[in-house]
């Protein structure tokens, strides 16, 4: 058997973990040899196979988002901002996200999967977690593009919708839920360590309220028993928040400690509805909770921000000992926006502008991410890590002139100042094009899944509003 091809990346300035932290190596060298890391350090030793000029190019671990809905967040596109029930507390989950998702078809979730990858890749994401029903095709198109994906297949016991706008009510099909479970449980018989190790599997229970104890429990047990991640939606809306205060007299944090299904293993996903938090009024001290349990947090921040809500906060999760990740969930799929808004929204709400940093960001993009997988071979630039990276610009529009390149990347840098990504040592994104993404065909076949699904939107409303209704336009047709 041959020996695994060896490539040299010499570059001005790469983030190198030293077994404490990420530390900036100046003019140094990783040597990648097949789907890992040899070496990083000042120089390369042996040969090598081919040496990459970088001297210009500023070289990270690959970026992780730990929550993404990458079958359906592109339509939520041009149609979900701006607009929110105050009967609600301003989230889209309850009229907004129901419409948005009985309207697309198969053929526009497939549409998602493939923009997705390639939106994700050319920011400088290498790894995902995906929770959502299309997972066949998820651990196809990861191949394709190689994009490396842990993929959840959503199952829940029941259903929230409203019938006329005021009130958000339950439906319960238990047998839906079990159903779901074992289809889950058969993937991941199925798919886990597809295309050598590029594809994972975990276990999602899709949200804490639609969700039987006995379902979570359930979930929790295989998750354990095959040792992979298990998420749940959780503490991501004040109605979510009063329904389960109201069940079972107790925050859905402090249910799920109870339930016994919170651990280093448990990622919560958002999580910013917790007790202690002025969302709430409630006094139960939830991130105490998440901090003694050991659990992470996919924290999604855009999704909220954009609706006039930030979690109470960022810094103060950190402090208390928190694993911070940080997650894409709707559109943009950035982790470099997510970064960007993580730390300016926990700005704001501690008044401070050191209370977050842009180490403190990327750390959760990487470390953090990492930790919340179960990996430590992952979001860091070490021997032995996966040779899963980033060259970034180091000379742009966004990135001149640069001193601190992380604070670059973090308050400045765009997609656009992705140069190349390495994911398990293959090349896929170079001179910033995925290179296995045809550009034009995934573009328009997402603008035809958006024309499909916009027509359809007033059949699933409570109301029979069409999307022009439900989210009019920002302004008026000439000559109306």
């Amino acid at each position: 058997m041959s020996p695994a091809r060896r490539t040299a990346i010499r570059a001005g300035h790469i983030l190198a973990f030293d077994g404490r932290g990420h530390r900036l190596l100046r003019d140094g060298v990783v040597v990648i040899e097949g789907d890992h890391i040899l070496s990083v350090g000042p120089r390369v030793d042996g040969h090598v196979d081919e040496m990459v000029d970088a001297h210009d190019r500023i070289v990270t671990p690959g970026l992780i988002s730990t929550h993404a809905h990458i079958g359906g967040s592109p339509l939520d596109r041009s149609f979900i901002e701006d607009r929110g029930s105050p009967q609600f507390w301003y989230s889209g989950l309850f009229e907004m996200l129901p419409v948005r998702s009985e309207g697309q078809d198969d053929e526009g979730g497939r549409a998602c999967v493939d923009f997705s990858m390639a939106e994700l890749l050319r920011g400088g994401v290498t790894t995902v977690m995906e929770i959502g029903g299309l997972g066949d095709y998820v651990v196809e198109r990861a191949a394709h593009y190689g994009l490396r994906v842990y993929v959840g297949q959503a199952f829940r016991s029941g259903r929230w919708l409203t019938r006329d706008g005021k009130r958000v009510q339950w439906e319960w099909n238990e047998e839906q839920g079990r159903q779901g479970l074992r289809r889950a449980v058969e993937f991941h018989a199925r798919h886990d360590g597809a295309h050598g190790g590029l594809v994972r599997c975990f276990f999602s229970p899709a949200q804490i309220d639609t969700c039987t104890p006995a379902l979570l429990q359930e979930a929790k047990r295989h998750a354990d028993e095959a040792g992979v991640p298990y998420q749940v939606h959780t503490a991501q809306s004040v109605v979510e928040f009063n329904e389960m205060v109201a069940r079972h007299g107790k925050t859905p944090i402090a249910w799920m400690r109870d339930l016994g299904v919170l651990d280093s293993r448990t990622i919560l996903g958002h999580a910013i509805i917790v007790g202690g938090s002025s969302w709430t009024n409630y006094p139960t001290g939830d991130v105490a909770i998440m901090a003694d349990a050991g659990c992470s947090v996919a924290h999604a921040v855009w999704v909220f921000a954009r609706r006039g809500v930030v979690m109470e906060s960022f810094a103060r999760y950190r402090a208390a000992g928190v694993n911070m990740s940080l997650g894409t969930d709707t559109n943009p799929q950035s982790v470099i926006e997510a970064m960007r808004w993580a730390a300016v929204c926990s700005k704001i709400v501690e008044r401070n502008t050191e209370a977050t940093t842009a180490a403190h960001v990327f750390d959760a993009a990487t470390l953090g991410g990492a930790r919340a997988l179960g990996r430590d071979d992952l979001g860091r630039i070490a021997p032995g890590a996966k040779a899963d990276l980033v060259l970034w610009k180091a000379a742009s529009w966004r990135m001149t002139p640069l001193r601190d390149p992380i604070k670059n990347l973090v308050y400045n840098a765009t997609d656009e100042d992705v140069d190349r990504v390495y994911v398990n040592g293959r090349l896929v994104v170079d001179g910033g094009r995925v290179l296995a993404a045809d550009e034009g065909a995934i573009l328009r076949a997402l603008q035809a899944a958006g024309d499909r699904m916009w027509p359809r939107m007033s059949r699933a409303d409570w109301a029979g509003r069409g999307a022009d209704q439900l989210s009019p336009q920002t302004y008026a047709d000439w000559g109306a």
